[in-house]
């Protein structure tokens, strides 16, 4: 069964502070290439926790002098990310789970004259999830809707194992959402905010991940 309680990454000090620092550091943050790097370092110290939930068997592996007794994963988990803004932090998973398959999912804010928006789910490319472990990464867990929506349209298609979302940044009310509509999913976040702005975004939050990664949008 999964926690009933998100993982925090920053509740415990470690060098992953710097990298959330400087990704949150508005004057540091405009180097696009450091940016996205933090994000894909953070993404790495996360697939490192969530490889410790996984399953793992004994195995031998020859050595110039002799035989290492291992354990290692049984299987390989899915990596899926919402594009665009979690690119760069679902390279991070994928560069500790080189062998894992990758799915990827078009999804944005159509939003309103009044200033409401809905979620529009694009396109969803994905392999096969029948009795996998699938880790849904997005940069920042705001209200939460995108990856609710997502998930939902993925477990409806398929008969998902175990699912893990994380995210860099999450808001409460974003953890609350999913906790009630994916009472099954563990989150992994880096850092949770108590508050959102009127457009959704995460206070102090980093602003726009999506922008400050690949420029902004026309």
């Amino acid at each position: 069964m999964p926690s009933t309680q998100p993982f925090i990454l920053n509740k415990t000090n470690s060098i992953a502070n710097q990298f959330l620092a400087e990704l949150r550091d508005v004057n540091i943050q405009q180097d696009k290439f450091r940016f996205r790097q933090n994000q894909e370092r953070l993404g790495g110290i996360l697939a490192y926790e969530i490889s410790k939930t996984l399953k793992y068997t004994p195995a031998d592996v020859q050595t110039p002098l002799g035989i290492a007794n291992v354990n290692l994963p049984v299987e390989q988990p899915v990596i899926a990310v919402i594009m665009r803004a979690g690119l760069p932090f679902h390279q991070g998973f994928m560069n500790f789970f080189d062998r894992s398959p990758a799915a990827f999912i078009t999804a944005f804010r159509k939003v309103k004259k009044s200033g409401d928006f809905t979620i529009q789910l694009n396109h969803i490319s994905s392999p096969d999830l029948d009795d996998k472990v699938v880790i849904m990464c997005d940069t920042m867990l705001a209200t939460g809707q995108s990856v609710v929506m997502v998930c939902k349209e993925l477990i409806a298609q398929y008969n998902i194992k175990a699912l893990h979302i994380a995210a860099v940044i999450a808001s409460t009310e974003g953890i609350a959402h999913v906790r009630a509509n994916l009472p099954k999913a563990q989150i992994w976040t880096c850092a949770v905010d108590e508050e959102m702005t009127s457009k959704a975004y995460i206070v102090p939050g980093l602003g726009d991940a999506g922008d400050l990664a690949f420029g902004e949008k026309a």
